[in-house]
């Protein structure tokens, strides 16, 4: 038995440890965190209130959004609370937008990523190479699975490289009292299970008419869909398109519980 008081021997597996646990050989890094859940579940408030804790500090962020339910450029929690952010299309290069921060001389120390459901692979890529080049800590936030219950692609890859991954602690119930852990598309009162990859869904009556912002990335049967790209697509007058959280027994049955009809609309974020 070798003496845990001697290094290694060279061809040991832990040879390539530093002696002691030590980082000092290693370069500075920063941390990527993904923090999931269905609708509903806080995943906005958090994000905003966790700049708020890093800004108190005097650290400076970036804030990131994606079809976020107020359509208007910023993170918004159905609490109340909600502040402006970058609107992240298809095309924007996060490496590219941190860099142009720092050429106007603005610091970044770390990056806030709400509705990341909706953000491509490589965008994600980007989002951890921003944590390992770039040593700053991001914070994702988002929804793992479509209202088909599988994985978004964006999603996906966050379970694939976050360094930490934390499923939001404030628990959503099913209409039965079970945890609810699936996002049902609701569809004039039924569930559907096939769809537009991104339906804008009818969310409250304003005096203008009708407030459609919430949005769904179903990544379904459309020819060269990746789950979260493409144009929103409003639902047709003749059809009340909304979302609910229901347990799995419950998504998978269809069953919307007694009050199915009478349920407000749920923006999706």
């Amino acid at each position: 038995m070798p003496d845990p008081l001697l290094p290694p021997e060279p061809d040991s597996a832990l040879s390539a440890v530093p002696a002691a646990g030590s980082r000092r050989g290693l370069p500075p890094a920063g941390v990527l965190k993904f923090f999931y859940g269905p609708m509903d579940c806080g995943k906005s408030t958090l994000a905003l209130q966790l700049d708020y804790n890093h800004s108190r500090q005097g650290r400076r962020g970036l804030l990131l959004t994606k079809l976020d339910r107020s359509r208007r450029g910023q993170i918004t929690s159905r609490m109340g609370l909600s502040k402006p952010a970058i609107e992240v299309d298809g095309d924007l290069d996060l490496r590219r937008l941190v860099r142009d921060c720092w050429a106007k001389g603005r610091r970044v120390d770390y990056v806030i990523a709400d509705e990341v459901q909706f953000f491509s692979t490589e965008q994600i890529d980007q989002l951890a190479q921003l944590a390992d080049e770039a040593q700053l800590d991001v914070y994702a936030f988002g929804i793992a699975t479509d209202f088909r219950s599988r994985l978004f692609p964006g999603s996906q890859r966050l379970f694939e490289l976050a360094d930490e991954i934390l499923p939001v602690q404030v628990e959503v119930l099913c209409w039965c009292g079970r945890p609810g852990r699936f996002n049902a598309r609701v569809v004039n009162g039924a569930i559907v299970r096939h769809g537009a990859t991104v339906v804008v869904a009818d969310t409250a009556e304003t005096d203008a008419g009708t407030d459609a912002d919430a949005a769904d990335a179903s990544g379904a049967n459309t020819p060269g869909s990746n789950g979260i790209s493409g144009t929103d697509a409003a639902a047709p007058a003749e059809e009340h398109v909304r979302y609910q959280v229901l347990c799995r027994i419950h998504h998978r049955s269809g069953d919307l519980g007694p009050n199915a009809d009478t349920d407000p609309a749920l923006p999706l974020g």
